[in-house]
C-alpha cells in the first residue's frame, strides 16, 4: 500500500509513529525534538524551515511522486541546504558510527579478512567524501550563482553526465561479510549489517533527490535564465 502524501496540517509525531524511517530526513532539516502535538506547518514555522521544501522532499521519498506544483515554487537552494546537511550527517556521524561498530564486530585475532573488510569500507568512504566535496566546491556554488543571476561557464548537464553512483561498494561489502566472514560475535556483525543496509538505502535516496528533484529544478532555472 502506497504511503499517502503528507500535508501542512498533519501532526508530525503521528507521522513519525506511522513511519519512523523519516527521522533521519527530519534531522537534516535541523528539526529539534520536543515536538508536542504540533503540525508539520507549526514545526516549520517555529524553526524557520521552508515547509514547501520539506513536504516536497518527504513526499517524494515516501511515495516516489514529485509534486509538480510544489517543485515549481521551491528554491533549489532549499534542496541544496538539505543535501549539505546530509553530507555532514554521513561524514560526521554515520560512517564513523559504522566503522566503530565494524571494528568491534571483527574477530580479535588478526587475519587477512579483517584488513580486507576495513580497507574496503575506508576506500568506499574516501570515494563518497570526494563525491560530496565536488558537489560542495563546484555544483552547489554554481546553483547559488545561477539563483543570483551571476555568469558562470558551468552547466548542470556536466554534473548529470558525471554523477557517479557511490553505493555499489556497500553491496560488495555486504556480500563479503554475508558469504565469507565467520565471527565469534555474530550479534554485533548482524547489527553492523543492518547499519550498512540502512546506509545504502539512505545514500540511494540522497542520489534520487539530486537526480529527480535538484537537477530538474536547475535545468528549469537555466532555461529561464537563457543558459
Amino acid at each position: 500500500m502506497q504511503a499517502r502524501q503528507l500535508r501542512y496540517d498533519d501532526v508530525l509525531i503521528d507521522i513519525i509513529n506511522d513511519d519512523y524511517t523519516i527521522l533521519p530526513l527530519l534531522s537534516r532539516f535541523s528539526i529539534p525534538l520536543g515536538l508536542g502535538n504540533e503540525t508539520i506547518g507549526d514545526v516549520c514555522s517555529r524553526n524557520g524551515i521552508d515547509v514547501k521544501a520539506l513536504l516536497l522532499i518527504l513526499n517524494y521519498i515516501r511515495t516516489g511522486i514529485i509534486d509538480s506544483d510544489t517543485i515549481s515554487v521551491v528554491s533549489p537552494l532549499e534542496v541544496v541546504k538539505f543535501l549539505k546537511n546530509s553530507h555532514d550527517y554521513f561524514i560526521s556521524y554515520k560512517f564513523t558510527h559504522i566503522r566503530k561498530n565494524l571494528i568491534s564486530a571483527l574477530d580479535l585475532e588478526p587475519n587477512a579478512t579483517n584488513s580486507l573488510i576495513l580497507n574496503f569500507f575506508d576506500t568506499f568512504v574516501k570515494k563518497v567524501k570526494e563525491h560530496f566535496l565536488y558537489e560542495e566546491r563546484t555544483v552547489f556554488p554554481y546553483i547559488s550563482a545561477l539563483v543570483e543571476d551571476k555568469d558562470t561557464n558551468y552547466r548542470i548537464e556536466t554534473f548529470q553526465q558525471h554523477h557517479e553512483e557511490v553505493v555499489g561498494a556497500l553491496a560488495e561489502l555486504k556480500n563479503i561479510i554475508l558469504r565469507y566472514y565467520r565471527t565469534t560475535v555474530p550479534n554485533l556483525m548482524y547489527d553492523v549489517l543492518v547499519d550498512i543496509y540502512n546506509c545504502e538505502e539512505d545514500l540511494i535516496s540522497h542520489s534520487d533527490i539530486e537526480n529527480n528533484l535538484l537537477i530538474p529544478m536547475v535545468y528549469d532555472l537555466e532555461k529561464k535564465s537563457g543558459k
